[in-house]
């Protein structure tokens, strides 16, 4: 097992007046056995940091550290990594046996070791039945399982995921997260996944570094980022729907303004989560913000209600059990003071605004 630390690492590509940063000063540290999923838009970062753990990338700034041994000068071989690429990149005219032992034999490693390691390996993937199998012959998601068998027999310090999932469709998606989060369970092995997908990094993460622009956003358990967004971008990306964000507030009247927030000033976005949204035939407590209507999305056992607050869009989610409203509608949302979220509009960070 091994630490992974990044120590005010940078990335730019080119020289000079033409360099192009690509990564800033970055600095994160994760644990022996942690699982940490880096998530962010494209072009945010992520894949490239994976990278330059893996040594695909030379780093132009500061340390990456495995174990505490600096590997910014070691080649891919010397950094005791082992990598799950999105195209699983398997030998198209070997076996599966021979995909995952390649490594191994590689390595110089005894036949019966090899043997053991791979045999341990499918049975933990549930592909032993597979091993003779070329990759033709093979499904989108048991290929991506031969990818997983082919890192876990190397028994790495460190597992790199780069968007594992994304060529599989939503059923498989669902069902190799639970197979690499069983995985991890089992084996404890530091793991480092990137992802776009806010969902697979809620779903798998023990703590997740959500990045934009090159830079952290901010680090925290899934829990910790849903329920206290650090900032306005990660308050607008994590989340399914995301977090309502309103810029005119002012406009919702005097006793919004009076009984929720109190000498904020001018410049503070106020989020709601849509689940924190109530609508209300007899108000108890709490803000009130008069809700129109406009389109229901019925999900099964909840819906989505879209509708205006003022001028700004606002997303509703409600039980199905409960009374839906109707497309047109003029009714109350309701919002406890506590579930209030507040922006610096000109920072884009948290504030401690918010009625308590």
């Amino acid at each position: 097992m091994g630490s992974l630390s990044f120590e005010r690492v940078s990335k730019q590509y080119g020289q000079g007046a033409r360099a192009v940063p690509v990564i800033a000063g970055l600095d994160a540290q994760i644990a022996d056995g942690e699982f940490v999923v880096i998530v962010g838009p494209s072009g945010c970062g992520k894949s490239t940091l994976l990278r330059m753990v893996a040594g695909l990338e030379d780093i132009t700034g500061g340390e990456i550290r495995i174990d505490g041994r600096v590997i910014n000068g070691l080649e891919p071989a010397e950094r005791d990594i082992a990598m799950v690429f999105q195209n699983y990149a398997l030998y198209p005219h070997m076996t599966v046996f021979q995909n995952m032992s390649y490594g191994l034999r590689i390595a110089g490693l005894a036949s019966d070791e090899i043997e053991r390691r791979v045999g341990h390996a499918a049975q933990i993937l549930e592909i032993s039945e597979l091993l003779a199998r070329k990759p033709r012959e093979l499904s989108g998601g048991q290929r991506q399982r031969v990818a997983m068998g082919r890192a876990i027999v190397r028994q790495p310090k460190v597992f790199l995921f780069d968007e594992p999932l994304s060529n599989l469709d939503a059923r498989l998606r669902a069902q190799t997260r639970l197979e690499i989060r069983r995985l991890h369970a089992e084996l404890r092995t530091t793991t480092l996944f990137v992802t776009h997908d806010q969902v697979e990094a809620m779903t798998l993460a023990e703590r997740m570094i959500v990045m934009n622009a090159g830079a952290i956003e901010q680090i925290g358990t899934p829990e910790s980022v849903y329920e206290r967004p650090a900032s306005l971008f990660v308050a607008s990306f994590i989340g399914s729907p995301p977090m309502n964000l309103l810029r005119d507030w002012a406009a919702l009247g005097t006793r919004f303004q009076e009984g929720v927030v109190q000498n904020v000033g001018q410049n503070v976005i106020l989020g709601v989560r849509p689940e924190d949204a109530v609508i209300v035939d007899a108000p108890s407590s709490g803000a009130l913000w008069p809700f129109a209507v406009e389109v229901i999305e019925m999900l099964g056992a909840e819906r989505l209600i879209h509708g205006r607050v003022g001028t700004e869009s606002v997303i509703v989610r409600q039980e199905a059990s409960r009374p839906a409203p109707c497309a047109g509608q003029q009714v109350s949302l309701q919002i406890s003071p506590s579930k209030l979220h507040s922006f610096d509009a000109r920072t884009g960070r948290r504030t401690d605004h918010a009625a308590p």
